[in-house]
């Protein structure tokens, strides 16, 4: 690698990315975070579960085009899957790295699945927490069923009239979202609701916002072939961590994809929802530090 521990911008495919490396010191081979979102960033995970890996590992952050605090592009259409696996392998070049770990979380596990794909000599093991098929009908379905078994009253009755609305899945879904209120997304997010203070808490000191404009962009541009047909084709060594209480991309995704996979593992928390890296810290570092350091 080029760079030491240091936080600093990269200009990539013409836009600026906010990179930060931790655990130079470790020289181990590096593992490259992947934030979800889509549209998010790692200010949480830096700050909690980030601090206690790169004790033992050297750690890549980096924030995706137009989130957290890399810059934006021009066009409100300048996002795709391939875009953001270009940028990736131009970040990866230019760091010098020639072989990373990944470890993707939310989106961010959907999104490493794509680099693994599109790059397989590049990486090397996989980590990916409540992994996302962000393409399927399955995500949105798993998510209006979130938000029922969380919400109350009034709200409850609004979104079960939602569902008896002719309209497709997708408007429901939207719908859905528009109408739930803070306490009733944290419900959805977290099990235990102390950490969801917490969480917020970061999020607000973060003052970075998910202005949901590559989620649009992304959803207007699918892959020609959705990731869930070219999961065998992924021949990298996997862990899957999954929340048993996850309502945001749930637990029958997380087994789907183990399920395609070749070399797989799946790990229940079973007492997290969609963030097992803020509700079970010490478990998810000791699994994640476990697989990444075993030798093949």
């Amino acid at each position: 690698m080029k760079f030491n521990n240091r936080e600093y911008k990269l200009s990539i495919n013409g836009i600026n990315h906010w990179i930060k490396i931790e655990g130079y010191e470790n020289k181990s081979m590096p593992l490259i975070l992947i934030h979800g979102g889509p549209g998010g960033n790692h200010y949480n995970f830096e700050r909690t579960v980030g601090r206690m890996i790169s004790k033992e590992r050297t750690v890549v952050y980096y924030e995706q085009r137009g989130s957290g605090r890399s810059d934006k592009p021009e066009s409100a259409d300048d996002y795709s899957i391939d875009l953001l696996v270009s940028d990736f392998k131009v970040l990866k070049d230019s760091l010098g790295i020639e072989k990373a770990d990944l470890l993707g979380y939310s989106f961010g596990g959907e999104l490493a699945l794509e680099i693994a794909y599109a790059f397989p000599n590049d990486i090397n093991k996989l980590v990916l927490s409540g992994p996302s098929l962000m393409y399927s009908n399955i995500q949105q379905l798993i998510q209006i069923q979130g938000f029922m078994s969380v919400a109350e009253g009034i709200l409850l009755e609004r979104i079960e009239t939602i569902l008896k609305q002719k309209k497709s899945i997708e408007e429901k879904y939207n719908e859905v979202w528009s109408i739930v209120d803070t306490k009733t997304v944290d419900r959805f997010l977290f099990e235990d609701q102390s950490v969801a203070e917490q969480n917020r808490l970061l999020w607000n000191k973060s003052g970075l916002q998910n202005t949901g404009q590559m989620m649009k962009a992304l959803y207007k541009s699918p892959p020609h072939v959705p990731l869930l047909h070219r999961l065998k084709k992924i021949e990298n060594e996997t862990l899957i961590i999954t929340g048993v209480h996850d309502r945001n991309t749930g637990l029958s995704v997380s087994k789907i994809i183990d399920k395609e996979l070749n070399y797989s593992s799946l790990e229940l928390f079973y007492n997290s929802a969609h963030f097992p890296e803020m509700e079970e810290k010490e478990k998810f570092v000791k699994l994640t530090l476990e697989f990444l350091n075993t030798k093949d």
